[in-house]
């Protein structure tokens, strides 16, 4: 998802994330839960950390995230999940993989496997499609949120250990490690840089380029997939032209 078509496809996401807003919650819990078998200090764990940042990035409520860290570090009952990665192919040819925490590993494969059949992709093998992605850092800055030339954010980010940084016409995009997340974000955000986009996700290494139905099959096989209560999150290595985007 390169340059600014990556963006849309970002947009989309979080509309999407908007629209579900009610299973936000009930799928964040399950996040924090399995990252807090790890142990239950966010300071010591970066996977919690992630989670509750995202938890709080929706807004639930404290009580709500205490909660499920007990559920994972064994106070309280419940939370016996497991992450499972599918792999697969979209309309397009699309690489896609699914990213799920399951306490029925048999159900939630049935239920991904007919959701691709039914939406025009095919669910495939281990492997087949995860060597297209790296797990990568992302931050967002929308260049109407922000006073920073290019060239100072650039020299700013890098200098706080980011990897990459990639203007676009609207937007900065930049990428980090996964381990340098945290910091270059704090670093940003105390020279009072605010975010559209945070988070450790998986990015791919090259796209597809989709157009006419093609966008709107794809679309509606990433919501399906969301749609199911067991999908945490869906990435894909779809771009389309901004004209296309226009109807999304």
């Amino acid at each position: 998802m390169a340059g600014h078509s990556k963006w849309k496809n970002i947009q989309h996401r979080k509309g999407r994330q908007d629209a579900l807003r009610g299973k936000i919650f009930a799928k964040v819990s399950r996040e924090i839960t399995v990252a807090a078998r790890n142990g239950s200090d966010p300071e010591l764990n970066q996977r919690l950390r992630l989670a509750i940042a995202k938890a709080r990035a929706n807004n639930m409520p404290n009580d709500n995230i205490e909660r499920a860290i007990k559920k994972g570090s064994g106070e309280e009952g419940g939370g016996d999940y497991e992450t499972i990665m599918y792999e697969g192919y979209g309309p397009g040819g699309v690489a896609v993989m699914v990213e799920a925490l399951t306490d029925n590993r048999n159900r939630t494969a049935a239920d991904v496997r007919h959701i691709f059949s039914k939406r025009g992709g095919n669910l495939g093998e281990a492997g087949c499609v995860s060597w297209m992605f790296s797990r990568q850092g992302l931050l967002v800055i929308e260049k109407e949120q922000t006073n920073a030339t290019d060239d100072n954010l650039l020299l700013l980010a890098l200098e706080a250990g980011a990897e990459d940084v990639e203007v676009t016409a609207d937007t900065f995009q930049i990428t980090t490690a996964p381990e340098s997340f945290e910091e270059v974000k704090e670093t940003l955000e105390s020279k009072g840089e605010v975010f559209t986009t945070a988070e450790v996700t998986m990015l791919p290494e090259n796209t597809v380029e989709l157009t006419g139905d093609l966008i709107d099959n794809m679309l509606a096989l990433i919501d399906a997939l969301e749609d199911n209560d067991d999908v945490q999150n869906v990435y894909a290595n779809f771009e389309a032209d901004d004209a296309d985007w226009e109807n999304y």
